[in-house]
C-alpha cells in the first residue's frame, strides 16, 4: 500500500490518476485511446502516459489487451480501485433543506443510489436554489438538486448549469398554494403585504405571476419565516408549499394559484433536478453509468407511502 501511494505521487502517479477519472466510465471490452492521445491530451511524454498504464495494471485496476492496428482494449476492469486511484474523494451533493417528507424521501433515494454504487457520498443542506448555485460555481459541492423552474430561471443567468436529470412531476413539490392571514380574503388584493423570497427562484416566479397588476407592497422573507410573519402580522399573504400544510397540520386560509403563467410554469415547478457544472464532464460520465435515477424516485416513494423510514 505504502509503494502504491508513494507511485502515486510521481508525475506517472498524477497521469494515472487522470487516467483512472477517465476509464472508470468504461466497460469491458471498450477500446481505449491510443498513448499518443493520452500524452497529447495530458501535456506529457508517452513514456510517461505507459509507465501509468503498468501502474494501473500492476494495482489491479484494469487489466488490457493490445490488438495490433484495431488499439488496446479492456479485458477487466475493477472500478473501487479505480476509485481510489482517481482521487475523486466523496461525491458532495446540496438540496433544499429536508422541511418535507417529499424531501426527505429524494434524500434518501440519493444516499441509497450512491451506496447501492458503492460510491462515497456525503449531503449537505442549504435554502435557496440560487445560494445552491452560487455553491456549485464555487466548487464546494458536486451537484445541486432544484425545481426544473428553478434551474432553467438559474441557467439564463448562468452558462455552467447543466441539468444532468429531470426527475418525475411531484418529485420536488405537491403543488405551491397561496396562504393568508385573513380567513376572509380568497385573492391577492390591492394594499397587501407579499411575502417574497429573492433567494428563492420558485416562490419568487410564481408570487410576481400572481400579483400581476397588483398594487402590493413586497416584504423581503425568507421562506421559511413565512409562517411567522403571517402570525404575527407582517405579511398578508406569501406562496407557499402544500406539503408542509399537510404534513404539520397548520390552519390557514389556503387558495389555489390563480394566474395562468403561474398555472402554466407550477407543473416544472413541481419536477426536481440534478444540476452539475458543465466542466465537470468526468462527473457527469460518473452519474450516468453508476447513479440509477428511477431507483431513488422509487426510494422517494416509498419513503412518502411510509413504506421505509427516511435515512439522510
Amino acid at each position: 500500500m505504502l509503494s502504491c501511494k508513494r507511485r502515486l505521487m510521481s508525475k506517472n502517479g498524477e497521469v494515472a490518476m487522470l487516467l483512472a477519472r477517465e476509464l472508470i466510465s468504461y466497460n469491458i471490452g471498450d477500446r481505449i485511446r491510443t498513448v499518443g492521445d493520452y500524452a497529447e491530451n495530458f501535456s506529457t511524454g508517452r513514456g510517461t502516459v505507459q509507465s501509468a498504464i503498468k501502474l494501473l495494471e500492476d494495482e489491479g485496476a484494469i487489466g488490457l489487451e493490445s490488438r495490433g492496428h484495431l488499439g488496446t482494449f479492456i479485458l477487466s476492469i475493477d472500478y473501487k480501485k479505480l476509485w481510489s486511484i482517481s482521487d475523486f474523494g466523496v461525491i458532495m451533493g446540496v438540496m433544499p433543506l429536508p422541511y418535507s417528507k417529499r424531501y426527505e424521501g429524494l434524500a434518501t433515494g440519493l444516499y441509497k443510489a450512491f451506496e447501492k454504487a458503492d460510491i462515497p457520498f456525503s449531503l449537505a443542506f442549504m435554502r435557496g436554489a440560487g445560494k445552491r448555485i452560487q455553491a456549485l460555481d464555487m466548487g464546494k459541492y458536486d451537484f445541486a438538486i432544484m425545481s426544473k423552474l428553478a434551474a432553467t430561471h438559474e441557467k439564463n443567468k448562468f452558462e455552467f448549469i447543466d441539468i444532468m436529470h429531470i426527475f418525475e412531476e411531484g418529485s420536488y413539490v405537491g403543488e405551491h398554494i397561496i396562504l393568508f392571514r385573513d380567513n376572509h380574503v380568497n385573492k391577492i388584493e390591492d394594499g397587501m403585504r407579499i411575502g417574497i423570497d429573492t433567494a428563492s427562484p420558485d416562490q419568487f416566479l410564481l408570487t410576481k405571476y400572481e400579483c400581476e397588476g397588483k398594487d402590493v407592497k413586497y416584504i423581503e422573507t425568507s421562506y421559511n419565516q413565512i409562517v411567522e410573519k403571517l402570525k404575527n402580522k407582517e405579511i398578508d399573504a406569501a406562496v407557499w408549499n402544500e406539503d408542509e400544510i399537510k404534513e404539520k397540520g397548520l390552519k390557514f386560509n389556503t387558495q389555489r394559484l390563480k394566474n395562468p403563467k403561474s398555472l402554466e410554469i407550477n407543473k416544472n415547478d413541481t419536477m426536481a433536478v440534478m444540476v452539475i457544472n458543465n466542466n465537470n464532464l468526468e462527473l457527469k460520465n460518473i452519474i450516468k453509468k453508476f447513479i440509477d435515477m428511477e431507483y431513488i424516485e422509487n426510494i422517494q416513494k416509498k419513503v412518502l407511502e411510509c413504506q421505509i423510514i427516511p435515512m439522510y
